[in-house]
């Protein structure tokens, strides 16, 4: 299964979003700490083991946003 996980910066931190899973949004303050909360509720929303392995790859920057691929076996 590969994901999106979309990173927002704004003036007081990073806003993070896996757009086809509703409601799967979270806020950091610094970059690494909104991936890995969106990673927690992304095994959270799909009921995925804690330990799960999940792939995290850098696929581009955009203007302002960085969009990430999370690659995983569900």
């Amino acid at each position: 299964m590969v994901l999106d996980l979309i990173i927002k910066k704004s003036f007081d931190g990073y806003s993070a979003v896996i757009p086809s899973i509703s409601g799967c949004e979270t806020w950091s303050g610094n970059e690494d700490d909104a991936v890995i909360k969106s990673l927690e509720l992304l095994k959270f929303y799909l009921n995925l083991p804690a330990d799960k392995k999940i792939n995290v790859d850098k696929a581009r920057n955009e203007s302002e946003q960085i969009i990430y691929k999370l690659i995983f076996k569900k």
